[in-house]
């Protein structure tokens, strides 16, 4: 048991005093709670201590029958130990459940991890290289079980990590995409896009990882900035379809950042609207690919940047040009004669524009998304010009076995030769005409961090558009969801707006396979609802491996011949695999579909709430979520982002070794998780600070509820004002609580709670109580009333700190309760209606602005030496009339912990202080006219037992060292 010192008697004379004889008359706080958390070791005890108590069980089945609430988990990637950013995202989710679960709700958190696909294998795979092997040479059956049991190493590791973070889950009841019944459920849901014809196959450019050999999804890129070779090229004109022959014996010149797609290129896209000129060169400067005398088309718009770039020092205008005009023209590509024999045709499109380059966009419908587009609706050709390691294919001319990363200067000494081969002929102008480099923002990989290319490749494709209406469809589907924070839904909506036909095919062995087959004879897809069936079924007792082991007939049944079949082997896009976990964890379980709560960082936008959407609204028709809550990143307290070359990281087990999971908990509560959240070695300092502070306040209230009994428990019509006021201001923190609980946005509600502690208790309540703790007979109906309203803050704060702070919570439960009770069986404090008073709220919130300019005067007087201590201090404090009669019957000597206080009435001054708030103390606003509280020595001696200075003391003949409050308390425990 720990005995508390209060503050104004831990500095008491010797033992040989007699004043020392009424220490034992002092009701000294008393709590078995630490003052320290030592939170590295006690934090493991209690978990160990729920598990032991089957704390999960009794929650369980405390809540069975109530109403659900499902937050559903999206999958971390089973793969190495948690990150910060884990550890923020699985606090905000633990915190929001508690909170849910502690409002009366049955709360299911079924905990989940992604367990295929690239970055596995990759992990595979460089073990396999360090050995000297090679994944081709080991059978694949083998390969996907060394996938498999790395991931199930790092889900165990994560699920352990996660656990001493606190965070409560089903974690015996766990998903993970890698299971069978998982698998079997992803195929199937493959299986209902392919039946509704949604799912087909094409050549189309997708983002490509040479490196990685792979098509990848948006989400797993990332972006830096890189410098290029950028290059202008002249295309001559060979049919010219204008009214006056406009664009005889000229080029049009387009301009590219990456020239290694000039031999796929197969059309010119132009802008109806834009105005063109076609120039002759008068002079050039010497280092100048282009010659006076040819002619060049370009946007006017861009005429000058041109100029500059290409060297033309002077040219003259020989015509304008409309653009609708341009329809019609046909060119020759720059490198006809060397393999490249076919026509260029002059394409209308909407995207272009004359923000850079020459408003004549070079097209290579197997290389870009607009250029597909433009492509399929004119019939282009798309070219397999490039290979999956990212070399050109063995019959490309000029360049074959070449790396398009370093086809920049290959490129351009093809188009070079052209260009000067023209000029030596004096033909229409062809080939290079100036080239320079370009600092941008490229793509690449997020797992290799190497660049990527646009590739056409036979993909697998989710229709967003057509008879499915998909896109259409899922933006209906988000006007019902709610997002918070609420910006947070144009981002969204714009991004489903805009994306492109969904690819969900990737070239590689771990993962669950797009399980069809393709006639041979026609290259159409097999939609059969009973060859999908025995696919799923098959996945469900055996796993996806299935697919690799058994023959054909097995799945494609008895009437229909294998070979005339194609088995496909590409994997699906894992973000299919996440997006889809709604059809199998939320289904059968008790759970709520769609979800409550989708909870995740900002990123999710484009990755798994953005797959979730379209999967679920592809197979079901709904969104799998009715709200969205969006975290921001973890930085460092510089604002850089984490990198272990910067040596700035944080890891999580680190934090919970040194400092505890609840530190690291109360950083997460008190960020503004919505923004970009910083974290360090200060930041966490901080928090501890304040931690500190929280279990201070809890183990005060601890301390001076010793000893309480229900038989001490006084009726709320019985209370001061003072503790009237202190449960008014209870319910307005409730409020902000239960908002939090009703609307999931929880910023700002802890740093709220963690005010109401610091000032409103710590700073004030406690402070002007503790005389009456300390001192009071036990009898005291002012004792009694404190302890009543210490008892209600005890249960009000720890089940509401709980979902936070759920190891510290759980110590000042037990601390009370015993070690049988549990904090976390608990529901929130709620407090009676009538607490609430804003009238009494608005009065005391005058009496502590008042207080503030009192106390403010006290440190001053200290400060100079007058007093030690505010209770050797008298108080002259003055007061209009009308302040008076709303302050004048105060017990002022109480409530600003002086010994005495004598109120001055100013008759002729204004009133200044009845403006005053505790926010707003009108310090600024007092006049010479109306005063300001004078301090002085107060008159008498001071009470050896409650330290106060009274003329009274000394006048009890059996106790002449004590004020006569103190003589009656001391009377009545002899």
């Amino acid at each position: 048991m720990t005995i508390i010192m209060p503050e104004n008697q831990n500095s008491s004379s010797s033992g040989h005093d007699p004043k020392d004889q009424y220490r034992d008359t002092v009701f000294l706080p008393r709590t078995s709670f630490a003052m320290r958390g030592n939170l590295p070791t006690r934090e493991p005890e209690l978990l160990a201590q729920w598990e032991k108590s089957r704390l999960d069980a009794r929650i369980a089945a405390g809540h069975a029958g109530k109403d659900v609430f499902t937050l559903h988990d999206g999958p971390p990637y089973a793969n190495g130990h948690l990150h910060i950013g884990h550890a923020l995202n699985k606090i905000n989710k633990d915190i929001v459940n508690r909170a849910q679960r502690m409002s009366g709700r049955d709360v299911r958190y079924i905990p989940g991890w992604d367990c295929h696909g690239l970055p596995i294998e990759w992990r595979v795979e460089e073990e396999y290289r360090k050995s000297g092997r090679h994944k081709e040479d080991v059978p694949i059956i083998q390969f996907r079980a060394e996938c498999r049991e790395y991931a199930r190493h790092w889900l165990e590791v994560q699920s352990k990590e996660f656990q001493r973070l606190g965070v409560q889950g089903e974690w015996t009841n766990r998903y993970a995409t890698m299971d069978f019944a998982s698998e079997a459920a992803i195929v199937g849901e493959i299986g209902k896009f392919l039946l509704n014809g949604a799912l087909y196959r094409a050549l189309r450019p997708v983002m490509w990882s040479p490196v990685e050999k792979t098509a990848l999804a948006e989400a797993e890129i990332e972006y830096h900035d890189i410098t290029s070779t950028a290059i202008y090229v002249a295309f001559p004109v060979i049919h010219d379809p204008t009214p006056h022959r406009e664009l005889l014996e000229t080029a049009c010149v387009i301009w590219t950042t990456t020239p290694w797609t000039i031999p796929a290129n197969r059309a010119i896209a132009f802008g109806r609207d834009i105005d063109y000129v076609v120039i002759s060169v008068v002079a050039r400067a010497e280092d100048s690919l282009v010659v006076p005398g040819q002619k060049l088309l370009i946007a006017e718009a861009r005429l000058e940047d041109f100029s500059r770039q290409a060297g033309i020092i002077e040219y003259k205008i020989d015509r304008y040009v409309a653009g609708e005009l341009l329809e019609g023209v046909i060119c020759a590509h720059p490198l006809r004669g060397q393999g490249y024999e076919f026509d260029v045709p002059l394409l209308p499109a909407d995207y272009v524009t004359t923000d850079a380059g020459t408003g004549l966009v070079h097209t290579a419908p197997a290389h870009g998304v607009d250029d597909y587009q433009l492509g399929r609706r004119f019939g282009l050709e798309v070219t397999e010009y490039v290979q999956d390691d990212g070399t050109y294919a063995p019959d490309v001319p000029l360049f074959a076995g070449q790396h398009v990363f370093k086809a920049a200067g290959p490129v351009c000494t093809a188009l070079s030769r052209v260009m000067r081969k023209s000029i030596t002929a004096h033909s229409v102008p062809a080939g290079l005409v100036a080239q320079h480099a370009i600092a941008h923002s490229y793509p690449h990989s997020w797992r290799s961090r190497k660049p990527i290319i646009f590739r056409a490749t036979p993909q697998w494709f989710i229709q967003m558009d057509g008879d499915t209406k998909l896109r259409e469809r899922a933006l209906q589907a988000l006007q019902d969801v709610t997002f918070v924070p609420a910006a947070a839904r144009n981002r969204l909506t714009s991004m489903v707006a805009q994306r492109p036909d969904w690819c969900i095919s990737r070239q590689r062995a771990w993962g669950v396979p797009i399980a069809v087959f393709v006639e041979k004879g026609t290259g159409e897809v097999l939609r059969d609802a009973a060859v999908m069936a025995r696919i799923v079924a098959a996945f469900e007792k055996y796993g996806a491996d299935i697919w690799y082991t058994e023959p054909a007939s097995t799945f494609l049944g008895p009437e229909r011949d294998p070979d005339l079949y194609e088995q496909v082997f590409d994997i699906v896009d894992v973000w299919f695999e996440s997006g889809s976990t709604h059809s199998f964890v939320l289904k059968g379980q008790r759970l709520n579909a769609p979800a409550d709560l989708y909870l995740e960082g900002s990123d999710q936008h484009r990755g798994w709430f953005q797959s979730s959407l379209l999967e679920s609204v592809g197979t079901t028709g709904h969104a799998p979520f009715k709200t969205l809550v969006t975290n921001g990143f973890v930085l460092d307290e510089q604002g850089r982002k984490m990198s272990k070359s910067l040596g700035n990281v944080v890891a999580p087990d680190e934090v919970t070794q040194s400092l505890g999971a609840d530190i690291l908990r109360l950083w997460v509560a008190n960020s503004d998780s919505h923004e970009d959240l910083r974290i360090g070695k200060e930041i966490l300092k901080q928090q501890g600070e304040l931690y500190r502070r929280l279990r201070n306040t809890l183990r005060w209230v601890l301390g001076a509820l010793d000893g309480f009994t229900e038989k001490e428990k006084q009726d709320y019509a019985d209370l001061p004002d003072l503790e009237r006021y202190i449960l008014h201001r209870l319910s307005e923190v409730h409020d902000v609580l239960a908002n939090a609980v009703r609307t999931h946005h929880w910023v700002g509600v802890f740093p709220f709670l963690h005010q109401f502690c610091a000032n409103d208790l710590s700073a004030f309540y406690f402070d002007i109580r503790k005389d009456v703790i300390y001192c009071d007979a036990a009898s005291s109906p002012r004792r009694r009333a404190a302890r009543t309203v210490l008892d209600i803050l005890h249960r009000a704060l720890s089940t509401w700190l709980a979902p936070v702070l759920v190891f510290t919570a759980e110590e000042a439960w037990t601390a009370r309760f015993g070690s049988k009770e549990s904090v976390h069986l608990q529901n929130f404090f709620k407090p009676d209606a009538s607490w609430y008073n804003e009238k009494l709220g608005a009065c005391w919130s005058k009496l502590r602005g008042l207080r503030r300019v009192i106390t403010s005067e006290l440190e001053v007087a200290r400060r100079d030496g007058l007093i030690r201590s505010s209770l050797e201090a008298c108080v002259s404090l003055p007061l209009t009339p009308q302040e008076d009669a709303v302050f004048g019957e105060v017990d002022w000597s109480e409530l600003a912990i002086v010994s005495e206080v004598e109120i001055m009435i100013q008759m002729n001054a204004a009133p200044i202080y009845l403006d005053a708030t505790d926010e707003a103390p009108a310090l600024d606003g007092v006049t010479e006219q109306h005063g300001i509280p004078t301090i002085s020595v107060a008159r008498g001696e001071k009470c050896a037992r409650c330290w106060r200075v009274l003329p009274e003391v000394g006048t009890d003949t059996h106790h002449p060292h004590l004020c006569l409050r103190c003589v009656d308390v001391v009377t009545e425990s002899a």
